[in-house]
């Protein structure tokens, strides 16, 4: 639906009678939108008509719906669309607009009493990525959910009841529904909707604006909206016009903010231009404090962060490190895993986790029992639930993530284990785009991995293998046809271009055909390092599973010519 109110409206009603909600990421294209509404099976789905993304911009829902129910195996019971002046949307015979909607229930007087559930009863669905390309439903727990949230809205936000915060996301993400809806209306906070980008509604003013204009107290983005406008306001031309001496804090989560960007933005917020180094120290009383989080779909709120809500004093609070995601909450056990090369590629049990020392780069876990507010379980599927985040590493929660803590104690997130690309804060299934790659006709396999970028972190990339009939002057229009059915099948969102396609004539794989993804991705980061390197000799390890070695060097020198004509992602 967009960040509207009725949005809002709609996830507290669900609420209030006991129901589960299912929020979905506008962005996705129908065939992602048909797989949510066939495994979670909805009795009613409200829709706006469009989505608003800037000045003269609309994007059409309503379209991608009907699409979407065409192919699906299960259809609801009703439809109901929010009609928005922007782009009305046509009804069918069995849908009904919100207006219709809430008329009828003005006029006939309905009110339902606020319906209890049990702690552990669900309050929503909300998809996530899956390596299988099958999105996984992870069920939120209502009480624990309930408790987490205003805890860290306190504690670590440093947010209180009355003041004003500001979560600049989609309500489809887990940020909307931790940090847009629930965790500030728990609070007693006002909560800020935002509709739009960082830049161009109607300009790179627009999020100094409506902090100054909302006298927002706590403010949360992505990092990738930070270096957007890091590039469209260098010198904050445009925050000098706003008076933002009352924000007390700024949050960052999504992908991990690097080192300069964090700089970047205290020293436009605070107008302080001496801010360097590598630590931070808070003053006091606490204000202007931009301070990295990390957490995901999964855990509903943050396993790491600073607590700056836990003095006024910034001498009693640790310093800002920048770089790092902050130290472990309360009640989370983190623990870095050694990562040991014999699982590096194959999801097998390590029986015997040994622990890293401090500064090493490892698997990120938590040690059981998990805190409050963390999923319990994945959508009418028990058994992925258990292989998905306990079996690799018995007694833990394996988080997917790899990363290191250092010798005082701060945990910083390095990147993911497994085959997710974060996309500007959107985590996105590999196996989602190779589904649509290997659909085209002159397509015989493929495989997609992550190329850093400077903006959205990560972009990707595909490595596919043609046919043999296909001629070389084709795969231009390849190259096009790719992009074009990725983001019709996929998502616009995704970032896909024709110069991140590379062929090649075979993918490399273990013995049990398994395709080496990271050994390409290791080529393409080191690459992106070193875009000249012109030895034909790879600096990157030979897997030991791989079937047959001189795949590897094929594929680094095809990646190598590859790297040296497209240096930037875009």
């Amino acid at each position: 639906m967009g960040v509207v109110p009725e949005a809002i409206v709609a996830m507290l009603a669900c609420a209030r009678l006991g129901a589960m909600h299912s929020v979905v990421f506008g962005g996705f294209a129908a065939a992602e939108l048909a797989k949510r509404i066939d495994d979670c099976n909805p009795c009613v789905i409200i829709a706006s008509s469009c989505g608003i993304e800037g000045i003269g911009k609309c994007v059409p829902y309503k379209p991608l719906l009907d699409a979407a129910l065409q192919s699906c195996k299960h259809l609801p019971q009703k439809v109901i669309v929010l009609q928005r002046s922007q782009l009305p949307a046509e009804l069918g015979p069995d849908e009904e607009s919100w207006q219709d909607a809430v008329d009828f229930i003005d006029n006939s007087a309905l009110y339902r009493e606020c319906e209890p559930v049990a702690s552990n009863d669900p309050l929503y669905i909300l998809y996530t990525s899956g390596t299988t390309g099958t999105p996984k439903g992870v069920v939120r727990p209502s009480g624990g959910h309930a408790v987490v949230l205003q805890y860290t809205m306190e504690r670590m936000y440093a947010c209180a009841p009355g003041q004003v915060y500001w979560a600049a996301s989609d309500l489809g993400w887990i940020l909307g529904h931790s940090y847009i809806c629930y965790g500030p209306l728990l609070n007693g906070s006002t909560t800020v909707l935002y509709e739009g980008k960082p830049v161009g509604t109607p300009d790179p003013s627009a999020f100094y604006r409506v902090m100054a204009e909302h006298h927002v107290t706590t403010f949360f983005t992505a990092p990738t909206a930070l270096m957007i406008l890091r590039r469209e306001d260098p010198h904050g031309f445009y925050r000098k016009q706003y008076d933002l001496s009352h924000v007390k804090a700024m949050f960052l989560a999504g992908e991990r903010c690097l080192p300069e960007i964090q700089r970047w933005w205290l020293r436009h917020i605070s107008g302080n231009a001496n801010v360097t180094g590598a630590i931070q120290p808070i003053p006091t009383p606490v204000r202007n404090v931009v301070s990295d989080n990390w957490w995901q779909t999964e855990t509903g709120s943050p396993l790491t962060g600073m607590q700056i809500g836990l003095s006024e004093d910034g001498n009693k609070l640790p310093p800002i490190k920048y770089g790092s995601a902050g130290m472990p909450v309360q009640g989370v056990d983190l623990r870095i895993l050694r990562i040991k090369d014999e699982f590096d590629e194959d999801s097998v049990i390590d029986a015997n986790p040994e622990e890293a020392v401090p500064g090493e780069i490892g698997n990120i876990v938590v040690k059981l029992p998990l805190p409050p507010g963390i999923m319990n379980t994945l959508w009418n599927d028990e058994e992925r639930f258990f292989t998905a985040y306990f079996r690799r590493f018995p007694g833990y929660y394996d988080t997917g993530d790899t990363g290191m803590v250092d010798s005082d104690g701060y945990v910083h997130i390095l990147s993911r284990a497994d085959d997710i690309i974060n996309v500007a804060a959107h985590r996105i299934s590999t196996s989602s785009i190779e589904e649509v790659v290997v659909e085209h006709p002159e397509i015989a396999e493929a495989c997609v991995v992550a190329r850093p970028h400077a903006i959205k972190g990560n972009v990707p990339v595909v490595v596919a293998v043609c046919k043999h009939h296909c001629r070389q002057e084709t795969k231009h229009e390849i190259c096009d046809d790719l992009v074009t059915s990725i983001r019709n099948r996929v998502g616009s969102f995704v970032s896909q271009y024709p110069q991140n396609v590379v062929f090649v004539s075979r993918l490399p794989k273990t013995r049990s055909g398994k395709v080496l993804r990271k050994m390409i991705r290791s080529m393409i980061v080191y690459l992106m390092h070193d875009p000249t390197h012109s030895s034909s000799s790879c600096p990157i390890p030979t897997p030991a599973t791989i079937e047959e070695e001189a795949v590897k060097y094929e594929i680094w020198d095809s990646v190598r010519k590859w790297a040296a004509a497209n240096p930037s992602s875009e």
